[in-house]
């Protein structure tokens, strides 16, 4: 074991990268040669401290128990001494090392070491009941009960320097996830060192170096960027930024926490996954930093200035940032403070007056809620939630895909998570289902026993995409979440957030929102014939931009739906997968979340539709059963007294955004590449399109019949066509109408349920290559490299296929409207 393991480190050396947490196998070896006198035991000491994930993974369970012998004597070793142990015990977080703990502290022995230990612990969960009831009659249980209600685990942490001296790293323009976190690296983001190499390749190929160097000369490093974190809801690209500017964390391998993010602008989800890794993030004027420019952070009196005295003006933070970055992070705050809560209540007395706390918004008279505000006051059981206000709302829903679903199960373990709380957790296999790599299958294999095993629901590779299988399983007017920036239910609320949020959400049943305001988009009219939901979708940037709420400038970004709920009301002819396109979409407004109000009867017919897919999923075999059974009674109890909540009319909006459908008289495309630079057709007209895909969670079943008939008799397709059904239902509905026939006639290339092209993380478009997408995000080199990509309707890429270029508006017309 130990001559593989130096292998490994070699190699991975050579790659820059340090060596994986040791495996299971690996562990087991350890444990036993920790049993003897090794002449390299103080490698085998740092493996067993510093080198096995915390928490309740396998080789948790495996390192505690042996701790556990040790202590109790039932273990020799020369190397780890019963109060080493304890020590060792003490930095694994939760979990496992808390039963192992208070095992110890029952059997009466080291007892002061082993409430030392837990004093500092906050992921205790059940074990909080235990210590109390220890507590009666134990006086070093009840020292550690006193130890949380005055939250020692967090004055215990160091706090931030009155004055920071920080050294820039800058980057110009707008920097998405994809920068920091590329989609066709996807399968190496569960190893952080690793998939941290790919940090800015494309985009800022000397920013590894530049910050490495920086940091062994001494510098404390800021990263900084005009427009930081659009894009995906990834937690990876967070901790790929922590790799190289934060700090390794005692006891945890590979994962770093601590560093300093600047940004004009910094969007929503990715603040927030900044905020629970315990990076701070600061919005900033970045316009005279350059790379290389020292500035001076004093985060008690919210400044900084560069080291010549020219102030730069920092925009408001949350009051509890600071105590947040001092807890190691955000979630890690949260379960403290409700730790601490908890232990008061049992002592009987206040809450320590340590926490920085915020003055909720003042309600005005008469001041009603928007659809949202309502949405989230019922999960906190009250009327409704005002902008600025911080909650804890019951999360009912929660989603996770196969490509940030493997980083979630790590942090569901280092939570110390054994059973959801959340009421219904899904898992899929979509955005790596159409080519796997072979560690895509082992990865799958672990993600799909971790979540059985917590009682989630796991779909099977080939079933499709992720949004819409999860819509098909809402209770209408609940609150979800999802690792995916395109968890954006058309039934109720979705927050998507990083994988740390979402597994705390799944693990714990609710998660940490502060309320946006909100942005109404009112539609009004009717369209005409042959202008689609899609055009709907890109008529919000489209009318926006023309209202001056959104440009496409770099360096002076305005975009009026960034971080806010974007509300969607006027589309009461459309069907729910309809209404899915227009809040799917408000991710690429880099909205926190979308609502859409829909009438009750078209919600009833689609509830009663779903409960229908749910059961059969129950005679299918699909696990858990449980969970499936418990959803279906929910949804059947809303069907019981089907209502649905509204706005109220004096409910307050950042901007209402008026869309009359008869002004759109064309196809309205994103154009390359930037999913806000929206054009009508007659500007793209005659463009040659090299490639075509039809498909993503954008897509839906009608879709299909509608290329599908486009296509019929038309012949040979002159740009190479990609069609992707998004679920295997609807899969199985298109074989059975003919359609896939058609398909072929055209020479489409036909993939398999899943999101296939639109991640690019596995089958890509010829480099250079001009698009034409149904997908939902256009960024540069996500599809292809060094592509251009139009995004838009079904109707208008099926017509474009066969012709080879992006038609004209007659030739649009005459296709829809034969």
């Amino acid at each position: 074991m130990l001559e593989q393991y130096k292998i490994e480190k070699r190699e991975r050396k050579n790659q820059g990268i340090v060596p994986l947490p040791l495996s299971v196998e690996q562990v087991e070896d350890l444990l036993t040669l920790l049993k003897h006198d090794h002449e390299e035991k103080e490698l085998l000491g740092h493996l067993l401290e510093e080198r096995i994930e915390p928490g309740v993974s396998e080789t948790a369970r495996l390192k505690a128990l042996w701790l556990e012998k040790v202590v109790q004597g039932d273990v020799q070793s020369p190397v780890i001494t019963a109060e080493h142990a304890i020590h060792i015990l003490s930095k694994m977080s939760g979990g496992y090392c808390v039963e192992v703990l208070v095992n110890i502290l029952k059997a009466g022995i080291y007892q002061a070491e082993v409430a030392a230990a837990l004093k500092m612990m906050t992921k205790v969960y059940d074990a909080f009941n235990e210590i109390k009831e220890l507590a009666v009659e134990n006086s070093y249980a009840a020292e550690v009960f006193e130890s949380w209600g005055q939250a020692e685990w967090f004055t215990s942490a160091p706090r931030l320097p009155e004055r920071i001296e920080l050294q820039i790293y800058r980057v110009d323009g707008e920097i998405n996830t994809d920068d920091f976190s590329p989609g066709n690296q996807a399968h190496t983001r569960t190893d952080i060192p690793l998939h941290a190499t790919y940090f800015g390749y494309k985009r800022f190929p000397d920013g590894v170096d530049f910050i490495k160097e920086a940091r062994e000369q001494g510098a404390v490093v800021a990263f900084a960027g005009d427009v930081v974190g659009t894009g995906s809801s990834r937690k990876s690209a967070v901790n790929s930024v922590l790799w190289h500017i934060g700090e390794d964390i005692p006891g945890v391998p590979n994962k770093r926490r601590g560093g300093f993010l600047l940004g004009a602008t910094i969007a929503p989800i990715f603040y927030g996954s900044a905020r629970d890794a315990g990076l701070l993030p600061i919005q900033s004027d970045v316009t005279s930093l350059a790379t290389g420019t020292k500035v001076i952070f004093k985060p008690y009196d919210w400044s900084m200035e560069r080291e010549d005295g020219i102030p730069l003006e920092l925009q408001p933070s949350p009051p509890s940032l600071l105590d947040e970055y001092r807890a190691g992070g955000r979630l890690n705050l949260i379960i403290g403070k409700k730790l601490t809560k908890s232990a008061c209540e049992v002592l009987g007395i206040d809450m320590p007056a340590i926490f920085s706390e915020e003055e909720p918004p003042v309600h005005k008279e008469k001041q009603g809620y928007t659809l949202a505000q309502k949405m989230i006051g019922k999960a906190c059981g009250v009327d409704g939630v005002l902008p600025g206000t911080s909650c804890l709302p019951k999360i009912a829903t929660v989603g996770s895909q196969d490509t940030t679903g493997p980083m979630t199960v790590q942090e569901i373990e280092e939570l110390a998570c054994r059973k959801f709380k959340t009421d219904f957790f899904l898992q899929s296999f979509c955005h790596t289902a159409a080519y796997p790599k072979s560690q895509d299958q082992k990865r799958w294999d672990i993600l799909k026993k971790s979540i059985l095993g917590c009682g989630g629901l796991v779909l099977k590779p080939g079933d499709g995409v992720i949004h819409s299988w999860i819509n098909k399983m809402l209770v209408p007017d609940e609150v979800g979440t999802g690792g995916d920036s395109h968890t954006r239910f058309p039934l109720g609320i979705s927050f998507p957030a990083g994988s740390s949020l979402v597994a705390f959400a799944a693990a714990l049943g609710f998660m940490p929102i502060e309320m946006p305001e909100s942005v109404l988009v009112r539609f009004h009219g009717k369209r005409k014939k042959g202008i689609t939901v899609r055009d709907m979708v890109n008529a919000i940037p489209y009318f926006a931009s023309q209202k001056g709420l959104v440009n496409i400038d770099d360096e002076e970004k305005k975009n009026v739906f960034s971080g806010t709920v974007l509300e969607i009301e006027g589309v009461d002819d459309l069907t729910l997968e309809e209404a899915f396109e227009l809040t799917d979409a408000s991710a690429e407004r880099s909205a926190a979340a979308c609502t859409i109000q829909l009438p009750l009867d078209t919600v009833v017919a689609k509830v009663q539709e779903n409960v229908i897919v749910l059961e059969t999923l129950v005679e299918q075999g699909y696990q858990a059963k449980d969970a499936l059974k418990a959803r279906i009674a929910a949804m059947n109890s809303w069907l019981d007294d089907p209502k649905l909540l509204t706005r109220d009319a004096s409910a307050e909006y950042k901007e209402v955004l008026e869309i009359d459908l008869a002004e759109i008289d064309q196809p309205i495309l994103a154009c390359p590449n930037n999913p806000d630079d929206v054009k009508l057709l007659v500007d793209c007209a005659g463009t040659t399109i090299d490639e075509v895909f039809i498909g993503s969670c954008m897509t839906h079943l009608n879709h299909l019949r509608s290329a599908s008939g486009l296509l019929a008799g038309q012949g040979y397709a002159t740009s190479r066509l990609w069609v992707a059904p998004t679920t295997s239902i609807d899969q199985e509905i298109i074989k059975e109408e003919g359609h896939y026939s058609l398909f072929a006639q055209a020479g489409a290339r036909i993939e398999i349920p899943g999101c296939s092209l639109c991640m690019g993380n596995q089958a890509r478009v010829k480099p250079g290559g001009i698009i034409f997408s149904t997908s939902t995000r256009n960024f540069d080199n996500r599809l292809g490299d060094n592509t251009k990509v139009y995004l838009g309707s079904t109707e208008v890429g099926a017509i474009t296929a066969l012709l080879g270029s992006l038609p004209s508006v007659e030739e649009y017309f005459e296709s829809v409207n034969t």
